[in-house]
């Protein structure tokens, strides 16, 4: 799956699935544009990468933020091949929904699903240019089932697969392939603060969710960003719409 002179951004590029992402495309060729409002992290994944960078601090909740991080990509390689909109948060530590507040709801749906929606309005056009294109939004296994105790977030993630199947549909005649994936518990930093707000050592963690997993184990970084790295791929042509489940069998049961 060479990604070899290919354009591609990547939000939430500074830990998780998008440093791992960054590392392992630049490997296989691709000039990258790396956002995320964490400069820190995406120097060190900067580090990590072998090929051509472009990186801009990018909060995706700000529409602004994503247009310009598109452009930074647009000038800097010419246009825009695969886009990975992978930006996210966990929001607020899990409580039931009467207790969530306005501003814990209204942040948890600005990161995850208008971070999605912005990106994707700044990258359309780009690509509609060329007649082509790819990108892959990160849903969730939260954006599939319920998520007890975490309503915020598995409805912002559940917009984002309604998003994303719509705008395959408006697109596909178009050239541009839109999907989603849709990981399930994996050992990210993300992961490491929904722990943290249960208060239990992550080995004891770890065990508790593992026995609602049929493969009883989370996920690494690299099973879900290989999964990612295919549905952009161009060995991958005729997917689109598509919400893809990487959770060890979570959402077949």
């Amino acid at each position: 799956m060479s990604y070899d002179g290919k354009s591609v951004l990547i939000t939430g590029a500074g830990s998780g699935f998008g440093r791992r992402l960054a590392e392992t495309l630049s490997s296989r060729g691709a000039k990258l544009v790396l956002g995320d409002i964490n400069e820190a992290g995406m120097e060190e994944t900067k580090a990590l990468c072998a090929g051509e960078v472009v990186m801009r601090r990018t909060d995706v909740s700000v529409e602004a933020d994503c247009q310009a991080l598109v452009e930074a990509g647009v000038e800097a390689f010419g246009g825009l091949d695969v886009a990975y909109n992978n930006a996210g948060m966990g929001g607020h530590a899990p409580k039931p929904l009467h207790e969530i507040t306005q501003e814990e709801f209204d942040i948890t749906f600005k990161v995850n699903t208008y971070g999605v929606f912005y990106c994707m309005k700044a990258q359309l056009p780009v690509m509609l240019r060329a007649g082509k294109g790819a990108i892959l939004n990160t849903s969730s296994a939260a954006g599939v089932l319920g998520a007890p105790f975490m309503s915020a977030y598995g409805g912002a993630k559940h917009a984002v697969s309604g998003i994303t199947r719509a705008a395959a549909d408006e697109y596909a005649r178009r050239g541009i392939r839109i999907n989603a994936i849709c990981p399930s518990f994996a050992d990210t930093p993300i992961m490491d603060g929904v722990i943290n707000h249960f208060g239990l050592p992550k080995d004891e963690a770890y065990t508790k969710i593992s026995n609602r997993v049929p493969m009883r184990r989370v996920g690494t970084v690299d099973e879900i960003v290989q999964a990612m790295i295919w549905a952009c791929s161009d060995e991958n042509s005729f997917m689109t719409g598509q919400t893809l489940s990487i959770d060890g069998g979570l959402t077949a049961v």
